[in-house]
């Protein structure tokens, strides 16, 4: 595997962050910035680097490499991939009544099974039902392939994102790249370090992603309770307050960010499905427990392995990114000490991250974690 990193900065121009070597086909992971991104002539800039290349663009909440996270900057990843190939597939659900189930089954179900060893997943992130998205995926597997990835972001504005595959980007686009090779090694890890506190409630009445009333009151009313002054602040002060939800049908309990609230309907959006019945607790933390989260992970992604991971795919919450602020450096930082030096890292700071429990297959959609993916040939 060999490996060529750039990076822009505001309305520079792209500089490379390694040497620069000639590929041969290689697959081009263009993460950053909205704004950046929806320039007319982006997919021609990129194109002009790498005339051969397979170019995947998403937006961000801030893009991450090992030199530093930034925002308003776009970071380009080219991996020549030497013992390996590759297979991108793209479906867009801004023109149709998004099943975003039937989009997770459908998109998986176009890669050719044969070989198939994994699957990266970038997804428009602000109106897919991300639960029903991995739930879709994992419909279309036999519980035998891994697949990690992420919601595309936005900054903290929550406005649209954009991603695409061979063109400009734009907005309702999920890409889905699948990787071949017997020697290809995928191994991943999550971590969210959040604590939950106060007391639990059930969920009393819910609808897909949007939580109406906890313990017979609505929703919204309990939680700005909580908040206090800081509830002038929703939506963007819930990303410091996600909720714990504990299923009844499920084993282990999963991170859930509010994304938006209704004050009409007083009710809450939140990041996936929240079922009736379902047990809810909120959640803190602190700068300290999502930097050894991030490390938490990062172990977990390296002790699963055989080999040395030459490209790591860090896909961080934005949520975690408002809490580390000025420190947002230090759980990158923790993740490399653990992968060593000589592993390519790039990723960003996403609406989701997509990848399976600790020990599981089936991917899930995760809020408020860290999700490392370690890929070796």
């Amino acid at each position: 595997m060999k490996t060529v990193q750039l990076k822009k900065i505001g309305n520079g121009k792209f500089e490379y962050l390694t040497e620069k070597i000639e590929l041969n086909n290689p697959l081009v992971l263009v993460f950053g910035n909205r704004y950046m991104l929806e320039d007319k002539s982006i997919y021609q800039e990129v194109k002009d680097l790498f005339n051969d290349g397979h170019f995947v663009f998403g937006s961000t909440s801030g893009d991450i490499t090992s030199e530093s996270v930034d925002d308003e900057s776009i970071t380009i990843t080219a991996v020549e991939f030497e013992k390996s190939n590759f297979i991108i597939k793209t479906a867009n659900v801004l023109n149709t009544d998004v099943n975003s189930y039937e989009t997770g089954k459908k998109i998986i179900e176009q890669l050719p099974i044969e070989g198939l060893k994994y699957v990266f997943v970038l997804s428009e992130g602000s109106f897919i039902n991300g639960s029903q998205l991995t739930k879709g995926m994992n419909a279309a597997t036999e519980d035998n392939l891994v697949i990690t990835g992420a919601l595309c972001g936005d900054a903290a504005r929550f406005e649209k994102t954009v991603s695409s595959y061979n063109e400009n980007p734009k907005e309702g686009e999920l890409v889905a790249i699948g990787l071949y090779g017997e020697t290809l090694e995928v191994t991943f890890g999550t971590n969210g370090g959040w604590t939950p506190f106060g007391p639990e409630r059930v969920v009393t009445k819910s609808e897909n992603n949007i939580l109406y009333e906890l313990d017979g009151k609505p929703a919204l009313d309990l939680y700005k309770r909580y908040l206090g002054e800081k509830s002038n602040e929703l939506p963007s002060a819930a990303l410091l307050y996600p909720l714990k939800v504990k299923s009844s049908d499920e084993r282990k309990s999963i991170v859930r960010t509010i994304l938006n609230i209704d004050e009409e309907e007083n009710s809450m959006i939140l990041a996936g499905d929240i079922l009736k019945e379902s047990k809810v607790q909120l959640m803190m933390t602190n700068v300290d427990s999502i930097v050894n989260a991030a490390e938490v992970g990062a172990i977990q992604a390296l002790d699963l392995r055989d080999k040395k991971p030459e490209l790591a795919i860090l896909v961080s919450c934005i949520g975690r990114k408002l809490v580390l602020d000025q420190r947002v450096e230090e759980e990158i930082e923790e993740v490399m000490e653990v992968v060593g030096e000589g592993t390519t890292i790039c990723g960003f700071y996403s609406y989701g991250e997509i990848a399976p429990f600790d020990g599981e297959m089936n991917c899930q959609l995760h809020n408020q974690t860290m999700a490392i993916t370690l890929i070796s040939e």
